[in-house]
């Protein structure tokens, strides 16, 4: 059974989320407008504001909900995470107000899960803590996200394995403590079992960060941004800075990578609650051709596929978190697919109108709309391209589907129909009786 419903005392926190966020996150999205500001530990000014934040977050109890409790984060599970991410997702900066940014969440969970007590005690608190950021090293200029084509690989040295090799849009290079990198380590073996994953401190020498890439959504400044284009050149780092087994890589990737999708599809419907308020706002605000905007049947048009295609999105994305919670690990996998690729494609049309809606004004950078539009084709492309998560949903439903045993499909009329006459003939051909 379905409940998505919040009992009374976490309902409390939500609302007091939704207050907390609209008065005191969304002004720090106005004050520190470039791209990298929440990842950017050395601001002294954005972190005398974050940190009393983050204080009244930890002091309710929201602090990292997407930890468990041997993390140091409540364990609400999933569901609960969902509610609780698409009122986060309305802000920019709401991710660190409450702990829960990304790569940060999921390095998080590789380094428990598999770092040495020492690279814990050094990174893990502190990351969880909020005081460092880090980066996920994986994709590559070359490859993109398709591992067949990634060649950064590390070869063994003596009691040291030694990385080169450049990586593409590495979030956060510039700001971050450390870096997880995906090298080659097992070039003979199978895509799957062919890379490690490493823990490498960001002072290691031989990190060379090429240039700060800036995405569309960010200032447009030469070097400005937070995605590095990263070379490293023969990076040394001791045995033991291997997370994981040697060939086990993407098999730790995977863990992270699941709960990283679903985690970005639960912020976007808050993005997308965002955009459809605005809409609303604009179609009872301004008038044309002697009335509202509301009271044109295109606008009608307009809100009712927006708020059928949010209620829609929204609802897998609920159930997706259900079956986490409920149902044995990898259960999801397909679900948060469909995720995947249904959040790109509401977030693009739900802006879109709400954009179209507000005129020349929604052009402009005069409000939140413009720097959603931007966000648009990445979100199609984060934890890899929309096309492959397609493919993965339709394999999953295929495995298990028979051919038809004739020349025609089962569902041939002709055969049913000769079927059904058969099984019933004893009636159908029975003499008619009189009344």
């Amino acid at each position: 059974m379905f409940d998505f419903s919040a009992d009374g005392a976490f309902q409390e926190k939500l609302d007091w989320m939704k207050e907390f966020i609209r008065t005191e996150v969304e002004p720090l999205d106005l004050l520190f407008t470039h791209g990298g500001d929440p990842y950017d530990t050395k601001n002294k000014k954005s972190r005398a504001i974050l940190k009393p934040l983050q204080a009244q977050v930890k002091a309710k109890g929201l602090w990292a909900c997407h930890l468990g409790p041997e993390l140091g984060g409540p364990g609400y599970g999933q569901l609960k995470l969902a509610l609780m991410n698409e009122i986060i997702g309305r802000s920019y900066w709401a991710p660190t107000v409450f702990g829960t940014a990304a790569p940060d969440t999921g390095n998080a969970e590789i380094l428990a899960m598999f770092g040495t007590e020492e690279q814990k005690r050094r990174y893990l608190q502190p990351l969880l803590d909020g005081d460092i950021v880090s980066c996920f090293s994986m994709t590559e200029p070359q490859a993109g996200a398709d591992p067949k084509e990634f060649i950064c690989a590390a070869r063994r040295e003596g009691d040291e394995w030694v990385i080169s090799g450049e990586k593409w849009f590495s979030s956060n290079a510039r700001h971050a403590a450390f870096f997880i990198v995906i090298a080659m380590t097992n070039p003979e073996a199978p895509a799957h079992a062919r890379f490690s994953m490493f823990m490498v401190p960001a002072e290691t020498h031989g990190i060379k960060i090429i240039r700060n890439v800036v995405a569309m959504e960010e200032v447009e400044e030469l070097d400005s941004g937070i995605h590095g284009y990263v070379r490293y050149e023969d990076v040394r780092v001791p045995l033991d800075a291997m997370l994981g087994g040697q060939g086990e890589g993407f098999k730790v990737a995977q863990a992270r990578l699941g709960g990283g999708r679903v985690h970005h599809a639960m912020r976007t419907v808050g993005q997308c609650n965002r955009a459809f308020e605005m809409m609303l706002e604009r179609a009872v605000s301004r008038c044309t051709q002697g009335k509202r905007l509301a009271d044109h049947q295109f606008v009608q048009g307009f809100i009712a596929d927006s708020a059928i295609d949010l209620e829609q999105f929204r609802l897998l994305v609920l159930k997706t978190a259900w079956i986490i919670d409920t149902q044995p690990h990898g259960a999801a996998r397909t679900h948060i697919a469909m995720c995947k690729v249904t959040m790109a494609k509401v977030y693009h049309d739900i802006v879109q109108r709400a954009l179209h809606l507000h005129g020349s004004l929604g052009a402009t950078h005069e409000t939140p709309l413009a720097a959603m539009w931007m966000a648009v084709p990445q979100l199609a492309l984060a934890d890899g391209p929309s096309e492959v998560h397609k493919a993965q949903v339709a394999k999953a439903f295929l495995k298990n589907v028979q051919p038809a045993s004739g020349l025609f499909p089962s569902e041939h009329i002709l055969p049913k129909r000769e079927a059904a006459r058969k099984r019933y003939a004893h009636i159908l051909d029975a003499p008619e009786v009189a009344a």
